[in-house]
């Protein structure tokens, strides 16, 4: 095959097999766009689990949303009551669902990381949690990561080789045409 032909096909095959994933999906099959990537920092949560029960909170501005599940089966909490204190000072809670209660905080809390303590009773059940709660302002936020996926590197990958393996050929036919042992003919 000659050089250029080569390279020719070598190109054609990299367009093909860098095109070729858009073109898995069947007529009907496709889901759409894909989910935008949050970029922002999650919000403060804690975790505080015993043998009988988990709690999970989540801190949005001054609003401090609570989950109450029983540890066996995970299902929600029916009929639980919640007494909370983050720190030293109790925080008023107000069920607002089976296993779901929130509380308004007076002031943001302190940046820094906070003792979480629930006392729970869900029928003849009683418990004691304990947790953290680390708070962090939004100016020490992870940035975006900046990563690049794995089909932009394999993409990448598949570039380069071929076109390490398009130079190689190339400068190899060069030197076959330069050589003098491969020339047929001559003066005898």
């Amino acid at each position: 095959m000659k050089p250029i032909a080569f390279f020719r096909a070598l190109c054609a095959a990299l367009v093909l097999g860098l095109t070729a994933q858009a073109t898995w999906a069947g007529a009907g099959h496709d889901h759409g766009e894909a989910p935008a990537a949050s970029t922002g920092a999650a919000s403060p949560r804690f975790v505080a689990t015993s043998e009988l029960f988990e709690l999970v909170g989540v801190l949005s501005g001054q609003t401090l949303s609570l989950y109450l599940d029983r540890a066996d089966d995970n299902s929600p909490a029916k009929g639980a009551t919640l007494e909370l204190a983050l720190g030293e000072n109790p925080v008023a809670v107000k069920a607002v669902g089976d296993g779901a209660f929130e509380a308004t905080l007076p002031s943001p809390l302190p940046e820094g990381v906070l003792a979480v303590t629930a006392t729970v009773v869900a029928g003849n059940d009683s418990d004691l949690l304990a947790g953290e709660l680390d708070i962090h302002t939004s100016a020490h936020a992870p940035e975006a990561s900046g990563r690049v996926s794995r089909t932009t590197l394999a993409a990448a990958a598949v570039v380069a080789i071929g076109a390490v393996l398009a130079l190689w050929a190339m400068r190899r036919a060069r030197r076959m045409r330069m050589s003098p042992a491969t020339r047929v003919g001559g003066a005898a």
